[in-house]
């Protein structure tokens, strides 16, 4: 059962929702790895999946030592404790109301396990967690980006959850979206259950655009860059987009996808954004900034939504947590803005997906204790709580199923528009550890050209040339 009483709430800080990548430094990431694989090479025991002759029951092969076994999964029921155990989940969630009650309904159903909560700001999280884990004090378990799974599952840092997932009533990894799923999994592992998530859309005033004539949001690029033209005058500070050049890799990835180019090559050996496709994306994207408030180019996205709540900005691309925002904080605009689906591009539509999942440390020692909680979160019927339950929870649900039901708009009907744009969601499934020091070379140079220090093409190229340097394993050089 899920939790009962108040509905739940959107707690989607800034600093975590801009880029869509866990930018990882070389020396963590090394931290992680001496800490995780002994002398000898051998991966830690926790990251191996338990295999049996019986077949699994919703779980996918498992691998071992990298490689991958077509032994089917045993499936593990967790014991329940005889004993009074606690387990650590460590978030910037656990101080929510909805999280209490989350715990308070766990400890009746499991009255030998109490949860304890350690609470970490948004944009520290990934960067504790790696000394964490390199030091051995892990908590048993967390609130993590899904895009930091990767890199912790593979240096071992993870337990792997095949043989819980494959004994579980309430995960049927059936029912995750695609996309989803793959950030959840590792060299055909899953490590992780996706929790909560969003996909990226365009924000509008539909004030401002009845004001200049526009009926309705674009649906192309050339409508896009019309509309952002016609409603842009500088001499009233008013503007009809915003960029900003500390988060523009993110930014600019729909619009890569668009265009039909992806940012590496399928093996993740080479960046491959510097494409024709890539370049078409850039120099359509970088062109935005004449539209844009000059002044905010070295913002971001979350202190940028006042230029969009006050009017100086009449179109914002952003995610589902922007509704809920505006919602909350800048109530007086309500009935002035909708959403629409990001401009379809010379490939059709596409847009970036994103969430947080829950995760098991290797380091536990009470791993079923650990997993009954997260499994319990996991629930449908919690997730959806969590998401979408109530006017304030504004997040999209990982699960088909819930998607699909005809209450996901209910409090908050514009979170329809964002669940179909699932269809059009992109997950270049990037596997090389190293993309996080790629992708961050690729944001520098983009934010340079949106300061209009460089052009669009000089700006892929030099990323282009440190990227395939990181990719390789070259390090700084």
């Amino acid at each position: 059962m899920g939790a009962g009483g108040e509905e739940g709430e959107t707690v989607r800080p800034s600093a975590k929702w801009h880029p869509g990548r866990v930018l990882v430094g070389v020396s963590a990431l090394a931290l992680v790895g001496a800490a995780c694989i002994s002398g000898g090479g051998a991966t830690n025991p926790s990251a191996l999946p338990r295999q049996t002759a019986t077949p699994g029951t919703g779980a996918t092969s498992g691998t071992s030592g990298g490689g991958a076994t077509s032994n089917p999964i045993e499936p593990i029921t967790p014991k329940e404790p005889t004993s009074p155990v606690t387990v650590t989940f460590e978030s910037w969630v656990g101080s929510s109301p909805q999280f209490k009650k989350f715990a308070d309904e766990f400890h009746k159903l499991h009255p030998n396990i109490t949860i304890e909560f350690q609470n970490v700001p948004a944009e520290r999280a990934t960067d504790k967690l790696t000394t964490q884990i390199a030091g051995g004090t892990a908590p048993d378990t967390a609130y993590i980006d899904s895009s930091a799974i990767e890199t912790f599952a593979s240096k071992a840092a993870l337990l792997n959850l095949d043989g819980f997932v494959a004994g579980s009533k309430n995960v049927d990894l059936n029912d995750y979206v695609e996309g989803f799923l793959k950030t959840a999994q590792f060299e055909g592992s899953t490590f992780a259950l996706p929790f909560d998530g969003e996909t990226t859309g365009l924000f509008y005033r539909t004030d401002m655009f009845q004001a200049a004539g526009i009926d309705k949001p674009p649906a192309t690029w050339d409508e896009f860059a019309a509309d952002a033209k016609k409603l842009t005058n500088p001499a009233d500070k008013q503007y009809g987009f915003i960029e900003f050049a500390p988060e523009s890799e993110y930014y600019w990835e729909p619009f890569l996808w668009q265009a039909g180019g992806h940012l590496t090559s399928d093996d993740g050996t080479k960046a491959t954004f510097d494409s024709p496709e890539g370049q078409q994306a850039a120099d359509f994207y970088v062109g935005l900034r004449k539209y844009s408030p000059p002044d905010y180019y070295s913002s971001n996205s979350w202190d940028g939504r006042v230029a969009f709540a006050t009017g100086k900005v009449a179109m914002y691309e952003a995610g589902a947590w922007f509704g809920g925002e505006m919602q909350s904080s800048f109530p007086k605009i309500d009935g002035k803005w909708s959403v629409a689906p990001m401009p379809k591009g010379p490939a059709g539509c596409a847009t970036t997906i994103a969430g947080d999942s829950l995760v098991v440390f290797g380091q536990s020692k009470n791993a079923d204790a650990a997993y009954m909680w997260i499994d319990f979160l996991a629930s449908k019927e919690n997730m959806k709580t969590w998401t979408f339950g109530s006017k304030t929870t504004t997040l999209l649900p990982p699960r088909q199923s819930l998607l699909d039901d005809p209450n996901l708009g209910k409090f908050n009907p514009w979170l329809t528009g964002f669940a179909q744009q699932m269809d059009c969601a992109v997950d270049d499934n990037l596997t090389n550890p190293n993309w996080p020091q790629a992708s961050d070379a690729l944001n520098t140079e983009l934010g340079k050209a949106i300061f209009g220090d460089q052009s669009a093409e000089e700006a892929l190229q030099t990323a282009a040339t440190k990227a395939d340097k990181f990719l390789a394993g070259e390090g700084n050089q």
